[in-house]
């Protein structure tokens, strides 16, 4: 049984910067393609990041190119969403998911979600 844990997520005020992780466990993930999701309330899901097997390839929403950076460490069977100059618009819980059997998945039919971590920027 695959486990996806989100850690990372906590109060910060606008323009800090939070580093969230998702350590997979019960199956290695370097086979799977990874990706960040949030929501927030009244809001759907959307997909914020997501990155290739090799992490060759990353692909972002628009309201968070150039502020997020997704990355993996296979080794680790982590993958991270860097985040920078966070804005009050960027409280969210935020999930990450994983897809097996595609190198590279940007759709919503992930097959494993972790539980997610709460990020709330407010001053």
């Amino acid at each position: 049984q695959v486990r996806l844990v989100e850690s990372g997520g906590g109060l910060v005020q606008p323009g800090d910067s939070l580093r969230l992780s998702c350590a997979a466990s019960g199956s290695t993930i370097s086979s799977a393609a990874m990706g960040w999701f949030r929501q927030a309330p009244g809001k759907e899901r959307e997909l914020v990041a997501a990155i290739s097997w090799a992490g060759s390839r990353t692909s972002y929403a628009d309201s968070v190119k150039g502020r997020f950076i997704i990355s993996r460490d296979n080794a680790l069977s982590t993958v991270y969403l860097q985040m920078i100059s966070l804005k009050p618009e960027d409280t969210a819980i935020y999930y990450c998911a994983a897809k097996w059997g595609l190198q590279f998945y940007r759709g919503n039919k992930f097959d494993y979600w972790g539980q997610g971590t709460q990020v709330t920027v407010s001053s």
